[in-house]
């Protein structure tokens, strides 16, 4: 079976959402497998710029079918305002895109909560407020509601009533918010299943279907591993798998049929939203990463936190996923630096730490080690082969190699989708 995964390895923002769509043109199908709107997907075609929340980037190449599997917390509000957006670019979806008909939807209670419960937090975890967590608690609480159940007007009223029967109260009663109109909800969400309906399918049955017709799929997840609820920098997390084992689970294949894994990895760190980053740097060098790269969100437009690359958290992320490959962007980023740090080494109250730490605060109290190497000092903007790339590049992409015992088999030298190295 031919099934290739592809993840974040680092806290998300790697480019995932170009190496997909490059790796499309090699695929029948691209299918997302975890997360929200959320997420945002930046491609660069021409002197046009596409930014993509669920819809795969697969959607950009005209052969491509995409899918948005089960494991997606889906808002409908957001989804009618992408596939619009396409169709006004005029990139059909018509006939492309399939939904999963057992994904939970995100509804309005869903947002007002997330936002409520952060700015009220005395821990705040810099959620995007666009409703994913309380979603995705609903789920696993057994009271969430799936695309399915807008096929019975009866049923998903008596839902959504024992649901904001309980929301309510907490809306008015812990967060002072106004509560929420059963029927207005029940008649806007049935009014986007009508708009949905032509996208809805068993699309666990389609991708296994198709693997067993020899159709190439690939599948893609949003974030990234650091940010996994379960391997990630908890509780400063996102709230389902972004890891490659998501994958399975978020759309129903079985992990036999996967049989490549790829890692998305930046050249240097960023994280968005609190908690630890051992290699931040918080000085001109921070701010100049953040200027040269346009380190702000696609989503939010958040200025990214930013610092050197991490490869103690890249080797976890390696082993955690099964990277067999790694695509590295942004590397053009660098390209005006004298000299270039890597942390190699973790170092905590004077010892080294033997591996990545499980606990927040923990990770919040390292001591990052780095190695200084010599910077290029040259645009590396053109170059199409690994040869001709500056001898101190090709050092820094082996160094990586070496650290992590992962092939850089990818490598992306600016936003075009034409730039990109392949060895």
């Amino acid at each position: 079976m031919n099934a290739r995964i592809i993840v974040g390895a680092q806290w998300g923002d790697e480019g995932k959402g170009k190496i997909v769509d490059i790796l499309s043109a090699q695929a029948d199908i691209v299918a997302r497998y975890q997360g929200g709107a959320n997420a945002g997907h930046t491609i660069v075609i021409g002197d046009k710029k596409y930014i993509l929340h669920l819809i795969p980037s697969g959607i950009l190449h005209s052969g491509v079918q995409c899918v948005i599997g089960n494991g997606v917390v889906l808002d409908p509000v957001a989804l009618m305002e992408e596939i619009a957006t396409l169709e006004a670019a005029g990139i059909s979806v018509t006939g492309r895109l399939f939904i999963s008909h057992q994904a939970h939807l995100i509804m309005p209670y869903h947002k007002l909560l997330d936002t409520a419960r952060e700015q009220q937090s005395e821990m705040q975890i810099g959620t995007t407020g666009r409703g994913i967590g309380p979603a995705y608690i609903d789920k696993f609480s057994r009271i969430g509601i799936r695309i399915v159940d807008l096929l019975d007007r009866p049923s998903f009223e008596e839902k959504l009533r024992a649901n904001l029967a309980e929301k309510n109260v907490i809306l008015r009663k812990i967060y002072g918010r106004e509560e929420l109109s059963v029927d207005n909800i029940v008649n806007e969400y049935l009014d986007f299943d009508i708009k949905m309906d032509q996208f809805i399918t068993d699309t666990s049955l389609f991708l296994n279907n198709a693997l067993r017709d020899g159709k190439r799929v690939l599948m893609e997840g949003a974030q990234g591993a650091l940010l996994d609820v379960d391997h990630g920098t908890y509780p400063y997390v996102t709230s389902s798998n972004p890891t490659s084992g998501g994958a399975c689970a978020g759309l129903g294949i079985p992990p036999t049929a996967i049989n490549s894994i790829i890692g998305v990895a930046k050249a240097y760190s960023t994280r968005v939203g609190n908690g630890p980053f051992p290699t931040e740097l918080n000085d001109a060098t921070g701010e100049r990463l953040r200027i040269e790269g346009a380190e702000f969100g696609a989503t939010t437009g958040r200025p990214r936190r930013c610092g050197w690359l991490d490869l103690p958290a890249l080797r976890y992320s390696a082993m955690i996923n099964g990277i067999m490959e790694f695509a590295l962007t942004k590397l053009d980023v660098l390209d005006n630096f004298d000299e270039i740090k890597v942390c190699n080494q973790y170092m905590r109250f004077g010892k080294p730490v033997k591996s990545f730490p499980a606990a927040a605060e923990t990770l919040d109290s390292i001591e990052p080690q780095y190695e200084t190497l010599s910077g290029w000092n040259r645009s590396l903007k053109g170059i199409r082969r690994y040869e001709d790339l500056p001898a101190e590049t090709r050092y820094y992409i082996e160094y990586i190699e070496n650290f992590t015992g992962v092939r850089v088999s990818m490598i992306s030298s600016s936003p075009a989708r034409e730039d990109v190295i392949f060895r």
